[in-house]
């Protein structure tokens, strides 16, 4: 089991929501699984880029040192990215706290996903944008 993980959230907390939104998220809580320690990635650099954010994203992960990132919807171009460094992929995780979703993949709740759960520039499968309002 990794050691060190991202979590998209929506804000610097353990107590923030997951932000279902990889490439787009506020930011990231990484976690070291050993010490319980954790830190906030911002992600606003991200945010702002037209095109690219997922990748920009996946970059940011990796430097951070992690081994897995929990999200809610990755798009195509950010998971190869994130394959290519080595991380893995948990998708779906969303409507929980960091910390609930921390504690789901302690406990082995969560699959390793195989393949992106969202297309291009965000989008849900549907057309939606992940994370708007429902």
């Amino acid at each position: 089991m990794t050691r060190i993980i991202a979590v998209t959230s929506e804000g610097p907390a353990l107590t923030d929501m997951v932000d279902p939104r990889f490439g787009r998220a506020a930011g990231f809580v990484v976690v070291n699984l050993d010490t319980g320690e954790h830190s906030f990635l911002d992600n606003g650099g991200s945010q702002v880029l037209a095109q690219g954010a997922g990748i920009q994203a996946a970059e940011n992960v990796a430097k951070a040192g992690a081994g897995v990132v929990l999200s809610g919807f990755v798009g195509p171009k950010a998971f190869t990215a994130l394959a290519a460094a080595g991380i893995a992929v948990i998708q779906d995780v969303e409507n929980m706290t960091v910390a609930q979703a921390v504690e789901k993949y302690k406990s082995g709740a969560l699959a390793v996903a195989e393949g992106p759960n969202a297309q291009s520039g965000g989008n849900k499968p549907g057309g939606g944008q992940a994370g708007a309002a429902r």
